[in-house]
């Protein structure tokens, strides 16, 4: 097998009343979706609905599901496509700690509080006893590392062999220059964790971005129901399979899609 290039969709949850209220929601605090966040759920999945994914990795917590069951519901390449709940993929989290530490159930402003106190910036500052930036990215490096081993070895059993991708435009569309990748897996994920994750993929994994994309707003907190697509290509080397590049096809950034947040329900 020369190369497998697929599609991966990094999706926000909905709103949840915590979100709603301004207020720090890590994995100690487990809220369904708000009545907005419902909605917001039902038009990411109308707005996905013609995206042929083939693998779908989910947070375990509740928001997170739910978002993901709408997604899937409105969409007919899923029929009988099994969810994975991926804990890896929780909100800041901690062993035995609340994941915002001192700050979990606090209004956001008061985060930033503590952070400007501490001399840090916002959001990279952790609170005592939450969860770090870096713990968060081994989380996300754990993820990949299973995602990449998953996808490749199933590619490999059915005989799939990619070549260089002919991408269409770049046009705003749920299916943004990844009409022509053959595997596209789905991962319905938290705010903080999609943060840390962009920002790994660009600073760290060399991943290239869209041409004017605006890197401060990419690495930003993502809106309810924001989405991120990247095509990643694979090799195989001695028996598993290595990142050999990755792309950002499209972000909410570069402000030709519509972020699926109750101020674009109307539009979609």
């Amino acid at each position: 097998m020369r190369a497998l290039a697929f599609g991966l969709t990094l999706v926000r949850h909905g709103e949840t009343p915590y979100n709603k209220e301004g207020l720090l929601q890590g994995h100690a605090i487990d809220s369904a979706l708000s009545e907005a966040g419902l909605q917001q759920a039902e038009a990411a999945g109308r707005y996905l609905k013609d995206v042929r994914f083939s693998r779908v990795f989910v947070s375990d917590m509740l928001q997170a599901v739910q978002t993901a069951e709408s997604i899937l519901k409105h969409n007919s390449s899923c029929l009988g496509l099994q969810m994975v709940r991926d804990p890896l993929l929780k909100e800041k989290m901690s062993s035995n700690l609340p994941s915002f530490g001192i700050a979990e159930g606090r209004k956001v402003k008061e985060l930033k509080e503590m952070a400007e106190a501490a001399g840090q910036t916002f959001p990279g500052f952790t609170p005592p006893n939450g969860e770090t930036q870096e713990q968060v990215k081994q989380r996300v490096q754990e993820f990949l590392e299973k995602m990449l081993q998953q996808v490749g070895s199933e590619r490999c059993r059915d005989g799939g062999q990619d070549g260089p991708l002919e991408t269409c435009p770049v046009e705003g569309k749920p299916d943004n220059g990844l009409r022509d990748v053959p595997v596209h897996v789905l991962v319905v994920t938290h705010g903080a964790l999609m943060c840390v994750a962009v920002r790994y993929f660009v600073e760290e994994l060399g991943c290239c971005v869209p041409q004017g994309c605006d890197k401060a707003y990419m690495f930003s907190l993502s809106p309810n129901t924001g989405v991120c697509w990247f095509i990643l290509t694979v090799k195989e080397e001695q028996q598993r399979f290595v990142l050999s590049g990755i792309r950002c096809v499209f972000t909410m950034g570069e402000g030709r899609a519509l972020p699926m947040t109750s101020r674009t329900l109307n539009l979609l």
